[in-house]
């Protein structure tokens, strides 16, 4: 099938589904001007002190950082926590967004991401999974309880020169040990997972909703790649059977299973062109 053909039956499917699906992973934050960590290459560029140290973004986020380089470890992500703060999602999400208020059985997210952008964007906080929490959300690190709490009162002091985060740093109310980002780290025995474990409930319920219903399912996949598969592998278990279709849209990993559309774009490039491929 043309590219052109793709599109034209990509928005059909779209247009005529009675809920929609947004699945995402770390591309779809790229076109927002977010930093690719794909590779040490992109990491080393957004973070050159990480590259001095010979440091890889998988050696880098790992709780060990917290106990044995507090201050390394939230320059780290204090500096991500503030850059996701203040950047503007990009067009697609209003786009999308936009779609799936208006589908009968609703929309849903499924995201590795941790940038907390679907709800900057404005999806409700209660139709999304953030499969491997949010930066946006704290713990303790030791931990010395079940607790999270939003990180909505800490803005770290990172010397971005030296992404070294100065004194005061993040404590946990409780005991006052040093808190982390209630995120799925590499290695990590401590993450609390209570919060994703219960958005995982709901978008499970969802889906189970709509099985029952006999609805309509168009599944978008947005910048999720090969490396960690997680994403790929939510899409396609979610249109598996029924009346579902995979839009993959990604510029190089964008093969799909039989019946499905693969559209090589990036996220806010392939967005819009499905969009303006919709029939009026």
């Amino acid at each position: 099938m043309e590219l052109v053909e793709r599109l034209e039956e990509a928005a059909r499917k779209l247009r005529d589904a009675e809920a929609l699906l947004i699945t995402a992973g770390a591309g779809m934050g790229v076109d927002s001007g977010l930093p690719d960590f794909r590779g040490n290459e992109g990491f080393w560029k957004a973070y050159p002190p990480m590259a001095k140290l010979g440091v890889s973004f998988v050696e880098m986020a790992d709780p060990w950082w917290f106990e044995r380089d507090p201050s390394l470890a939230w320059g780290f992500y204090g500096h991500r926590l503030n850059l996701y703060r203040r950047t503007v999602p990009h067009a697609g999400f209003k786009q999308l967004l936009e779609i799936g208020k208006k589908k009968k059985g609703g929309y849903f997210v499924f995201t590795s991401n941790v940038d907390g952008q679907f709800q900057i964007a404005g999806f409700d906080e209660d139709r999304i999974e953030e499969c491997h929490g949010s930066i946006h959300h704290l713990q303790c690190s030791r931990p010395c309880s079940h607790d999270i709490w939003e990180a909505r009162e800490v803005t770290p002091d990172v010397d971005e020169t030296q992404f070294r985060a100065r004194d005061p740093l993040p404590r946990c109310p409780k005991c006052g040990s040093l808190a982390r980002p209630n995120v799925l780290m590499f290695n990590d025995g401590d993450w609390i997972p209570h919060r994703t474990r219960m958005q995982s409930d709901r978008f499970s319920r969802w889906l189970q909703g709509l099985s029952r219903k006999g609805s309509s399912l168009a599944a978008v996949e947005l910048g999720a790649g090969k490396a960690v598969a997680t994403v790929r592998m939510t899409s396609e278990a979610a249109v598996r059977g029924g009346k579902a279709t995979l839009i993959r849209i990604n510029p190089r990993d964008y093969d799909v299973p039989a019946g499905h559309i693969g559209i090589p774009f990036g996220a806010v490039e392939g967005i819009r062109r499905v969009v303006e491929s919709m029939p009026r």
